[in-house]
């Protein structure tokens, strides 16, 4: 029996009484492309960190590939390049690009001199999102779409096992969004799975393998056409006001 790359059993999370999740189950046995897609408020965030092990569940357990991320956190998060949402960043830090991605390498080796393959590493992963070249410019005057693919890069550099990516597509130029779909399309040729959160299904249609619908509760899952079939027959409905 092959082991699974993602696990995730009736999860569920409260935050002060609020159920943010309700029984979610998913799982990922192959290298893939898995989108979660849900308004504002669904609990997608909720679900990257709990499995991140960063938010601890009412109930059920997650599993990545094969460990638990509360039992084992140090060992999945080095298992794991997170993305977080550009907008939760403070850009009046003043940093280069260079220390952004390789801020990277950290989880791997610790705190500490960054060695001659940080650097060689890093520098790959920029090269990888066409940003080589912005090595040593400050990061707050890059784009919106460029800083995202910094951030993107700063994931690669750990060398992950699994990529996962919060709105990587919010506010970002059609370029951006194309050479960010491209990278996550040759990461999978890799043996990386990809999992990224979008509110928008039209931002992530070209590039799943497989959708979920979530809002607190898994409303759907499957491919992308069959879930965007659902999505408009209900959307009307479940997502107003939400």
């Amino acid at each position: 029996m092959s082991l699974k790359v993602l696990e995730v059993s009736s999860l569920t999370v409260r935050f002060d009484g609020r159920v943010a999740l309700d029984r979610v189950s998913l799982e990922i046995t192959t290298p893939e492309v898995f989108c979660i897609v849900g308004p504002n408020g669904a609990g997608k965030t909720t679900l990257l960190r709990t499995i991140l092990g960063l938010v601890k569940p009412t109930r059920g357990h997650v599993r990545v590939l094969g460990h638990d991320p509360f039992k084992e956190p140090e060992k999945v998060r080095r298992m794991i390049g997170y993305v977080p949402q550009r907008a939760s960043l403070n850009l009046e830090i003043p940093i280069l690009v260079k220390d952004v991605v390789l801020m990277g390498r950290v989880p791997k080796r610790g705190i500490g001199v960054f060695s001659r393959k940080d650097y060689e590493v890093a520098k790959e992963a920029l090269e990888l999102v066409g940003l080589i070249d912005f090595w040593n410019e400050p990061f707050k005057h890059l784009s919106g779409g460029q800083q995202q693919r910094v951030l993107l890069a700063r994931a690669l550099s750990t060398e992950p096992e699994i990529l996962m990516l919060d709105e990587p597509f919010a506010g970002v130029d059609s370029l951006s969004k194309a050479l960010i779909m491209n990278t996550l399309r040759d990461m999978v040729k890799q043996g990386v799975t990809v999992m990224l959160v979008s509110h928008e299904i039209n931002d992530v249609l070209e590039i799943a393998d497989e959708v979920m619908l979530l809002n607190r509760r898994v409303l759907a899952m499957g491919r992308p056409k069959e879930v965007l079939k659902f999505y408009l027959s209900i959307a009307k409905v479940t997502f107003k006001g939400d």
